[in-house]
């Protein structure tokens, strides 16, 4: 087992070379936001900008896309109301990062299941892992799934309790049996996946326990991704930047913490040989 500190940042985000442009730097995909929870994919899609994809576009409910041009006008909102209007903006994504806000009705299983037949690399989170759990399916190898220790339960068919005994064995069993990159949040959170040692984060508070900083995670990861990290190595770089940031943010108080405190701190966490 290796565990990784802020210290090991500098050596997956070296300083940009001059000459690049967006298109170097991957167009990301949040797909999320059923009716009730729009706020989720808006935060991915935040984080996934502040983690330096060059382009990100957000397939969301119609209803939300004022609320999120509003908020991120850098974010390209998509009204998505059935398979048909997801296909085009998947053929054109570098990574997908999908689940924030997801739900888990007719909706959210077409998104998922249109998204899973793309064949493009993968970042799931909440909703997206609760659907899995319930209908599981073979995934990709550079699939990054970003399970809590409820969600990393469901998939396991264990429980919650279970998992936290022993987390470790919790990662490396849920790697194996999906074949791919497994982030097991928590306090020393966790990045595990086939052929490789299991890396801890010693990063993150307690602060960090609050809605809506996994939705943060997807998009940070999803962002690493685009950008060409391989897929253990964005899920760690993520992992540990997203926990980095949190601690930074968390100086004022832990008490209180929002995800959204944390946007402009991921883009100073971004850039470590700056």
């Amino acid at each position: 087992m290796e565990t990784i500190g802020p210290d090991a940042l500098a050596g997956w985000l070296p300083q940009r070379p001059r000459d690049s442009h967006k298109g170097d730097n991957g167009h990301v995909l949040c797909v999320g936001g059923e009716h009730g929870s729009g706020g989720a994919v808006v935060l991915c899609a935040q984080a996934a900008l502040r983690t330096g994809a060059g382009l990100v576009s957000v397939a969301t409910r119609a209803a939300h896309v004022p609320a999120l041009l509003g908020r991120q006008p850098e974010a390209m909102a998509h009204a998505v109301e059935s398979t048909e209007d997801l296909l085009p903006l998947l053929a054109r994504a570098t990574v997908v990062a999908i689940g924030p806000g997801l739900g888990q009705g007719e909706w959210g299983r077409a998104m998922l299941a249109a998204t899973l037949a793309s064949a493009k690399p993968l970042v799931l989170d909440a909703d997206a892992l609760n659907l899995l759990a319930a209908a599981p399916r073979e995934l990709p190898a550079d699939a990054i799934l970003t399970p809590h220790p409820g969600e990393a339960a469901r998939l396991l068919g264990s429980s919650s309790a279970d998992v936290q005994s022993d987390r470790s064995g919790a990662a490396h069993v849920l790697a194996g049996r999906y074949g791919c990159v497994v982030v097991l949040k928590g306090a020393g959170t966790l990045v595990a996946a086939p052929g490789h040692s299991t890396r801890v984060v010693a990063a993150g508070n307690p602060g960090m326990a609050t809605g809506g900083m996994g939705d943060l995670l997807t998009g940070v990861v999803a962002a690493l991704r685009a950008q060409g990290l391989p897929a253990f190595d964005a899920a760690s770089c993520g992992a540990l930047l997203h926990a980095h940031a949190g601690d930074i943010a968390a100086r004022d108080g832990m008490r209180g913490l929002l995800p959204s405190d944390l946007l402009p701190r991921l883009r100073e966490c971004a850039n470590p040989a700056a």
